[in-house]
Protein backbone atom coordinates (compact mmCIF):
# COMPACT_ATOMS: atom_id res chain seq x y z
CA UNK A 1 0.00 0.00 0.00
CA UNK A 2 1.16 2.97 -1.22
CA UNK A 3 1.21 6.54 1.88
CA UNK A 4 0.25 9.65 1.77
CA UNK A 5 3.18 11.01 1.86
CA UNK A 6 4.70 8.79 -1.36
CA UNK A 7 1.06 9.73 -3.14
CA UNK A 8 2.01 13.58 -2.57
CA UNK A 9 5.52 13.25 -3.39
CA UNK A 10 4.68 11.46 -6.85
CA UNK A 11 2.42 13.92 -7.60
CA UNK A 12 4.80 16.97 -6.79
CA UNK A 13 7.51 15.66 -8.91
CA UNK A 14 4.85 15.00 -12.06
CA UNK A 15 3.50 18.48 -11.68
CA UNK A 16 7.70 19.72 -11.33
CA UNK A 17 8.68 17.98 -14.62
CA UNK A 18 5.63 19.33 -16.57
CA UNK A 19 8.94 21.91 -17.21
CA UNK A 20 11.46 20.81 -18.97
CA UNK A 21 14.90 22.29 -18.21
CA UNK A 22 15.54 22.06 -22.60
CA UNK A 23 14.07 21.90 -26.10
CA UNK A 24 15.22 18.38 -27.66
CA UNK A 25 17.04 19.31 -30.25
CA UNK A 26 18.16 16.61 -32.75
CA UNK A 27 22.36 16.84 -34.07
CA UNK A 28 24.72 14.32 -34.12
CA UNK A 29 28.28 14.11 -32.46
CA UNK A 30 30.86 15.23 -34.76
CA UNK A 31 33.81 12.50 -34.86
CA UNK A 32 35.71 14.51 -32.29
CA UNK A 33 33.21 15.10 -30.32
CA UNK A 34 32.30 11.07 -30.25
CA UNK A 35 35.57 10.20 -29.29
CA UNK A 36 36.23 12.92 -26.71
CA UNK A 37 33.17 11.25 -25.15
CA UNK A 38 33.96 8.07 -25.38
CA UNK A 39 37.88 8.32 -23.89
CA UNK A 40 36.67 10.59 -21.43
CA UNK A 41 33.04 10.02 -20.44
CA UNK A 42 34.02 7.19 -17.88
CA UNK A 43 35.88 9.71 -15.76
CA UNK A 44 34.29 12.49 -16.19
CA UNK A 45 30.04 11.90 -16.73
CA UNK A 46 27.55 11.42 -14.08
CA UNK A 47 24.55 9.41 -14.47
CA UNK A 48 21.60 9.94 -13.47
CA UNK A 49 21.30 6.41 -13.15
CA UNK A 50 23.50 6.16 -9.67
CA UNK A 51 21.46 8.37 -7.97
CA UNK A 52 22.67 10.62 -5.29
CA UNK A 53 25.96 11.75 -5.58
CA UNK A 54 28.68 12.87 -2.98
CA UNK A 55 30.30 15.71 -4.57
CA UNK A 56 33.69 15.21 -2.22
CA UNK A 57 33.97 11.58 -3.35
CA UNK A 58 33.48 12.66 -7.07
CA UNK A 59 36.05 15.71 -6.78
CA UNK A 60 37.86 13.93 -4.32
CA UNK A 61 37.85 16.92 -1.91
CA UNK A 62 36.22 19.43 -0.31
CA UNK A 63 35.32 22.35 -2.24
CA UNK A 64 32.38 24.87 -3.39
CA UNK A 65 30.15 23.06 -5.92
CA UNK A 66 28.73 25.45 -8.78
CA UNK A 67 26.41 23.74 -11.19
CA UNK A 68 25.36 25.08 -14.70
CA UNK A 69 22.22 24.06 -16.10
CA UNK A 70 21.99 23.92 -19.87
CA UNK A 71 26.17 24.79 -20.60
CA UNK A 72 24.90 24.68 -24.78
CA UNK A 73 28.79 23.79 -26.01
CA UNK A 74 30.79 23.42 -23.25
CA UNK A 75 32.89 26.82 -23.75
CA UNK A 76 31.77 29.07 -21.26
CA UNK A 77 31.80 26.47 -18.43
CA UNK A 78 34.93 24.86 -19.39
CA UNK A 79 36.40 28.70 -19.37
CA UNK A 80 34.74 29.31 -15.72
CA UNK A 81 36.23 25.97 -14.34
CA UNK A 82 39.53 26.51 -16.12
CA UNK A 83 39.66 30.03 -14.73
CA UNK A 84 38.81 28.83 -10.74
CA UNK A 85 40.27 25.77 -9.88
CA UNK A 86 39.52 26.10 -6.22
CA UNK A 87 35.74 25.77 -7.36
CA UNK A 88 34.33 22.09 -8.52
CA UNK A 89 32.14 22.88 -11.10
CA UNK A 90 29.40 20.48 -12.79
CA UNK A 91 27.05 20.86 -15.79
CA UNK A 92 23.84 19.75 -16.73
CA UNK A 93 22.82 19.31 -20.63
CA UNK A 94 20.31 16.68 -22.81
CA UNK A 95 22.10 17.74 -25.92
CA UNK A 96 24.43 15.13 -26.26
CA UNK A 97 26.99 17.15 -29.42
CA UNK A 98 27.45 19.46 -26.42
CA UNK A 99 28.31 16.98 -23.85
CA UNK A 100 30.67 15.53 -26.45
CA UNK A 101 32.38 19.23 -26.87
CA UNK A 102 32.70 19.39 -23.20
CA UNK A 103 34.78 16.31 -22.95
CA UNK A 104 36.94 17.68 -25.51
CA UNK A 105 37.62 20.82 -23.62
CA UNK A 106 38.35 18.83 -20.19
CA UNK A 107 40.63 16.93 -22.63
CA UNK A 108 42.11 19.58 -24.86
CA UNK A 109 42.63 21.79 -21.45
CA UNK A 110 43.45 19.52 -19.03
CA UNK A 111 40.13 20.17 -16.67
CA UNK A 112 39.99 18.20 -13.64
CA UNK A 113 37.13 20.05 -11.97
CA UNK A 114 34.52 19.70 -14.06
CA UNK A 115 32.03 16.62 -14.57
CA UNK A 116 28.62 16.73 -16.34
CA UNK A 117 25.09 14.87 -16.93
CA UNK A 118 24.26 14.30 -19.94
CA UNK A 119 19.78 14.47 -18.43
CA UNK A 120 17.27 16.65 -17.76
CA UNK A 121 18.35 19.00 -15.40
CA UNK A 122 14.97 18.60 -13.23
CA UNK A 123 15.72 15.04 -12.93
CA UNK A 124 19.32 15.47 -11.84
CA UNK A 125 18.42 18.27 -8.86
CA UNK A 126 15.68 15.67 -7.83
CA UNK A 127 17.32 12.43 -7.87
CA UNK A 128 20.84 13.21 -7.81
CA UNK A 129 22.29 16.50 -6.18
CA UNK A 130 21.90 16.38 -2.26
CA UNK A 131 20.24 19.23 -0.46
CA UNK A 132 22.20 22.08 0.55
CA UNK A 133 25.30 21.23 -1.53
CA UNK A 134 25.75 23.42 -4.06
CA UNK A 135 27.39 27.04 -3.53
CA UNK A 136 25.82 28.21 -7.20
CA UNK A 137 23.28 27.72 -9.67
CA UNK A 138 23.88 29.27 -13.15
CA UNK A 139 21.58 29.38 -15.71
CA UNK A 140 22.82 31.59 -18.85
CA UNK A 141 20.81 32.43 -21.61
CA UNK A 142 18.01 29.62 -21.55
CA UNK A 143 15.11 29.31 -24.53
CA UNK A 144 13.08 32.49 -23.38
CA UNK A 145 9.70 31.10 -25.22
CA UNK A 146 8.81 34.82 -26.37
CA UNK A 147 5.67 33.72 -27.25
CA UNK A 148 3.07 34.70 -24.88
CA UNK A 149 0.92 31.85 -25.14
CA UNK A 150 4.30 29.83 -23.92
CA UNK A 151 5.66 31.87 -21.27
CA UNK A 152 3.95 28.55 -19.25
CA UNK A 153 6.99 26.81 -20.32
CA UNK A 154 9.66 29.18 -19.71
CA UNK A 155 12.16 27.21 -16.83
CA UNK A 156 12.43 29.91 -14.24
CA UNK A 157 9.19 29.08 -12.78
CA UNK A 158 8.47 29.56 -8.88
CA UNK A 159 8.49 25.92 -8.29
CA UNK A 160 11.58 25.13 -9.95
CA UNK A 161 12.94 28.09 -8.27
CA UNK A 162 11.45 26.70 -5.01
CA UNK A 163 13.75 22.96 -6.08
CA UNK A 164 16.77 25.30 -6.62
CA UNK A 165 16.47 26.36 -2.82
CA UNK A 166 16.61 23.28 -1.42
CA UNK A 167 20.09 22.65 -3.29
CA UNK A 168 21.63 26.04 -2.04
CA UNK A 169 23.54 26.75 0.97
CA UNK A 170 22.52 29.32 3.09
CA UNK A 171 24.16 32.37 1.03
CA UNK A 172 24.42 30.46 -2.12
CA UNK A 173 23.90 32.65 -5.28
CA UNK A 174 21.40 32.04 -7.62
CA UNK A 175 23.09 33.40 -10.94
CA UNK A 176 20.56 34.24 -13.97
CA UNK A 177 21.17 35.72 -17.29
CA UNK A 178 19.21 36.23 -20.37
CA UNK A 179 19.32 38.78 -23.21
CA UNK A 180 15.42 38.63 -23.83
CA UNK A 181 14.26 41.81 -21.72
CA UNK A 182 10.57 40.16 -21.07
CA UNK A 183 12.29 37.70 -19.85
CA UNK A 184 14.49 39.41 -17.51
CA UNK A 185 11.29 40.75 -16.47
CA UNK A 186 9.62 37.54 -16.14
CA UNK A 187 12.72 36.26 -13.87
CA UNK A 188 12.86 39.68 -11.97
CA UNK A 189 8.84 39.23 -10.36
CA UNK A 190 9.72 35.30 -10.14
CA UNK A 191 12.81 35.78 -7.71
CA UNK A 192 11.74 39.00 -6.00
CA UNK A 193 8.55 37.04 -4.82
CA UNK A 194 10.53 33.96 -3.80
CA UNK A 195 10.76 33.75 0.02
CA UNK A 196 13.97 31.56 -0.36
CA UNK A 197 16.24 34.27 -2.41
CA UNK A 198 17.23 37.70 -1.67
CA UNK A 199 18.26 39.98 -4.13
CA UNK A 200 21.95 41.29 -3.72
CA UNK A 201 22.02 44.02 -5.48
CA UNK A 202 21.53 47.03 -3.03
CA UNK A 203 18.90 48.31 -5.47
CA UNK A 204 16.92 45.29 -6.01
CA UNK A 205 17.60 45.93 -9.54
CA UNK A 206 19.82 43.43 -12.11
CA UNK A 207 23.30 43.12 -11.41
CA UNK A 208 26.36 44.12 -13.50
CA UNK A 209 27.81 41.18 -14.75
CA UNK A 210 30.35 39.26 -12.23
CA UNK A 211 33.58 38.62 -14.15
CA UNK A 212 33.72 34.82 -13.39
CA UNK A 213 30.83 34.69 -16.61
CA UNK A 214 32.83 34.96 -19.69
CA UNK A 215 31.07 36.71 -22.18
CA UNK A 216 30.18 34.44 -24.85
CA UNK A 217 30.30 34.57 -29.07
CA UNK A 218 26.65 34.69 -29.11
CA UNK A 219 26.62 37.37 -26.45
CA UNK A 220 28.78 39.75 -28.43
CA UNK A 221 27.17 39.35 -31.32
CA UNK A 222 23.96 40.29 -29.52
CA UNK A 223 25.66 43.29 -28.04
CA UNK A 224 26.45 44.39 -31.99
CA UNK A 225 22.76 44.17 -32.60
CA UNK A 226 22.15 46.10 -30.13
CA UNK A 227 20.98 43.82 -27.69
CA UNK A 228 21.06 44.02 -23.98
CA UNK A 229 21.84 41.30 -21.75
CA UNK A 230 20.74 40.97 -17.96
CA UNK A 231 22.25 38.95 -14.96
CA UNK A 232 20.48 38.51 -12.06
CA UNK A 233 21.91 37.26 -8.37
CA UNK A 234 20.23 36.41 -5.88
CA UNK A 235 21.17 34.67 -2.70
CA UNK A 236 19.54 32.24 -0.83
CA UNK A 237 18.45 33.51 2.62
CA UNK A 238 19.40 31.50 6.09
CA UNK A 239 16.77 29.26 7.47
Amino acid sequence: MTSNSENAAAGSATKMRRIRSFVLRTGRMTEGQRRAYDIHWPSKGLSLADGEVDFEQVFGRRAPVALEIGFGMGDSLATMARNDPDTDFVGVEVHSPGVGRLMYLIDEQGIENLRAYCDDAVEVLERCVPDQSLSRVQIYFPDPWHKKRHHKRRLVQPEFVALLAKKLRAGGVLHLATDWENYAEHMMAVMTASPDFSNTCSDGGFAPRPEYRPITKFEKRGERLGHGVWDLLFAKNAE
